[in-house]
């Protein structure tokens, strides 16, 4: 079998985030000191440096916005190279922070900035789901 690129690494500290992925929930990291939030889970405030013990866990709503997206036509990397075309994409959530994620469910055709999105996640193996985000059709009708 040959290695899957599309696995998070997980460790003592991320292992909420991937937990709470598997039951469809989106986890951000906010900090009490400067309180603003971030993704990707950091043990610190990127923003004001604060300490582990500043920055806690909270749910995020699940919404978001496109900020930018590319559509991929060829990757050779396992498991990608089965699922092109796909569409890399970077979001701003409802709560601020940037993701890198991918747009399911939609024709790239249908992209543009600022389209609403709402959190979905996919499978990747057994109990490990990856947050990704499609059409928010509630938004857009």
């Amino acid at each position: 079998m040959s290695a899957r690129h599309d696995l998070p690494e997980t460790d003592d500290f991320t292992r909420p985030y991937w937990d709470a992925a598997a039951e469809g929930r989106l986890l951000l990291r906010r900090c009490a000191d400067c309180g603003r939030p971030h993704h990707y889970p950091r043990e610190f405030c990127p923003h004001c440096w604060a300490g582990e013990e500043r920055v806690s866990w909270e749910t995020a709503s699940g919404r978001a916005t496109l900020y930018t997206w590319s559509v991929i036509h060829r990757n050779d990397l396992p498991p990608f190279g089965t699922r092109v075309p796909y569409t890399a994409a970077v979001v701003d959530l409802a709560e601020g922070p940037r993701m890198m994620t991918e747009v399911v469910d939609c024709d790239p055709a249908d992209l543009r900035i600022g389209l609403p999105l709402r959190v979905t996640f996919r499978e990747a193996a057994e109990g490990v789901s990856i947050a990704v985000f499609r059409p928010d059709r509630a938004d857009t009708a």
